[in-house]
């Protein structure tokens, strides 16, 4: 079998498991943020915070609830890193410094897991499963929280009420991330995944010598980096490392997991708002993007043209040869079109276009499923910009699903959709023009710029992936890159929270013959255009400078 061939089947066969997955998983959620049920584990948790979980909350209360667990969170992570090096467990780490400890804080917080470290050099057992795998849970949580807020404002009409979020943040987390988890890290290490706590020991090398490796409760954290579309990994080659991700089924089985929330969710929407016509609209767009992100990233690591890479059979620098090209490409798109991070091969070392297609989908906005929760509250919003495009063209006031878009809901989707490629152009030309970045940088041409490019672009989108040809454990780069994940994070949901309270309150308008039909093929081909154009338009000057130049030269 051909390595192409190997590559398809590979992709058929993660389409036919998601697929599998879309209904039964999407119904099982909408009906978690449907209920007003609550489970005993979770009136503990209730009282244990002092929430009351039947109170509904208007859109600037859910955001100061978000905000303020949020920044629990990172003050706690903070304080844990600082403290590692008298905490037990900590395998004879000293404590994190002050800087990368607040780069690594707001990192897992945001659902980035930007790791300007090497974890089996740097976090002890207590850091990793009480700090870090417990904020790959809540996170992820937040994110789906936000989103099942906005698809209530859809729902919802002559209300300001969007629901409870310490309500959306536990049922998250415990009725679905925590099971999803338990279940994934089983499967994890059947298949040989390590889950200890062991210490530091020596490992022999097949040319001589040793080197030390310690374990850790990695099965377990594999499976909520993936799931939570987290990214954060226990070693610092992440999903290459064998004890990450052992076998070629491991790793395709880690694409599913990173997809499979994202995907379902468009099914949740579709049953929230009474039409799952809705949500298939929502999942063919998502999937189209994908669909075409994977082949066009299976083509340039394929033929590429080069003596070397074609009597090769395709581009395998930096990818491991467990896994091929075929797969290892499907994993970079998965990956950087959520906001995971999480990377099977080098990205670093792909082909000049293949690395533009890998920041390309982070440049959308990781929409495409997009992240946990991220991924559906971006789409619905770039769905908003999709119609208000489509009534200009016809002299119509926009509608979608039975809301008038006015004038300030389509102000504050304008905001959403151009804060992050603020966030990432300014942040990248700032560190251009200081000294410091080429000192960081291992290459000071095409390529170098596009280190630092796909480095902002990754934080402000809380990806967390990076070429790691840039050394940005630096004091610039970790506070930098800190406050670009922290602003590309919470600023997006202060406008998707308020377009969702703006929504709430409308009361619903009837279908006309002239409303734009929302569930039909037509509007999904204008949602992929819309975002393509849009998308194309703010970077394409920043992309032509990296990647575009750097594939077009070699």
């Amino acid at each position: 079998m051909g390595p192409v061939l190997a590559g398809v089947l590979q992709l058929l066969a993660l389409i036919a498991a998601l697929a599998l997955a879309y209904i039964p998983l999407g119904n099982y959620m909408a009906r978690v943020y449907s209920s007003d049920e609550h489970w005993r584990v979770e009136k503990w948790v209730y009282k244990g915070i002092g929430a009351n979980p039947d109170t509904e909350m208007t859109w600037s209360a859910y955001l100061r609830g978000v905000l303020a667990f949020s920044a629990v969170g990172v003050l706690f992570l903070y304080l844990l890193m600082r403290l590692q090096g008298v905490l037990p467990g900590s395998l004879g780490f000293s404590s994190v410094n002050p800087a990368q400890s607040f780069n690594t804080a707001v990192s897992f917080v945001t659902n980035t897991n930007w790791q300007s470290y090497y974890g089996e050099q740097t976090m002890g057992h207590v850091v990793q499963t009480a700090g870090l795998a417990v904020q790959n849970f809540v996170s992820a949580a937040v994110g789906m929280a936000v989103a099942v807020a906005l698809v209530r404002g859809f729902a919802r009409s002559r209300t300001g009420e969007l629901g409870n979020f310490w309500s959306d943040l536990v049922r998250g987390t415990l009725r679905i991330l925590v099971p999803a988890a338990a279940i994934a890290a089983i499967v994890l290490v059947a298949c040989g995944v390590i889950q200890n706590f062991s210490g530091i020991h020596e490992v022999g090398q097949f040319m001589g010598g040793s080197q030390q490796w310690n374990g850790g409760a990695v099965a377990s954290q594999e499976a909520i980096k993936e799931i939570g579309t987290n990214g954060g990994g226990y070693f610092n080659a992440n999903s290459a490392h064998p004890f990450e991700n052992p076998t070629p089924f491991t790793n395709l089985f880690e694409i599913f997991l990173i997809l499979v929330i994202p995907f379902a969710l468009t099914r949740t929407f579709g049953v929230m708002v009474g039409s799952v016509k809705q949500g298939y609209a929502i999942l063919a767009t998502m999937f189209t993007i994908w669909l075409g992100f994977v082949a066009l990233m299976m083509w340039t690591e394929f033929a590429h043209h080069g003596p070397a890479l074609q009597a090769a059979g395709g581009a395998y620098e930096g990818k491991e040869v467990r896994f091929g090209v075929g797969v290892s490409s499907i994993f970079a798109v998965s990956t950087t079109l959520t906001s995971t991070g999480a990377v099977d091969s080098f990205h670093s070392s792909f082909t000049g276009l293949g690395g533009g297609i890998a920041m390309l989908g982070m440049m959308l906005g990781e929409i495409a499923p997009g992240g946990v929760g991220s991924g559906l509250y971006g789409m619905l919003v770039m769905a908003v910009i999709a119609v208000f495009i489509a009534g200009l063209m016809v002299g119509r006031t926009p509608e979608y699903l039975g809301k008038k878009i006015g004038t300030r809901d389509i102000k504050l989707a304008a905001c959403y959709i151009l804060i992050t490629p603020a966030l990432v152009l300014v942040f990248t030309g700032v560190s251009m023009a200081l000294p410091t970045p080429p000192h960081s940088m291992l290459n000071a041409g095409a390529h170098g710029f596009s280190e630092v490019l796909y480095a902002f672009t990754s934080a402000s989108n809380n990806n967390g992936s990076a070429f790691a040809g840039l050394n940005a454990n630096t004091d610039w780069f970790n506070t930098m890159t800190g406050l670009a994940m922290l602003l590309g994070r919470f600023l997006p949901m202060v406008f998707v929270l308020a377009l969702a309270g703006s929504l709430a309150e409308q009361k619903p308008v009837p279908v006309t013959a002239g409303t734009l039909r929302t569930e039909k093929p037509l509007f999904t081909g204008l949602l992929v255009g819309a975002i393509v154009i849009i998308t194309g338009l703010t970077y394409f000057p920043a992309l032509a400078l990296g990647p575009l130049a750097e594939g077009l030269a070699s």
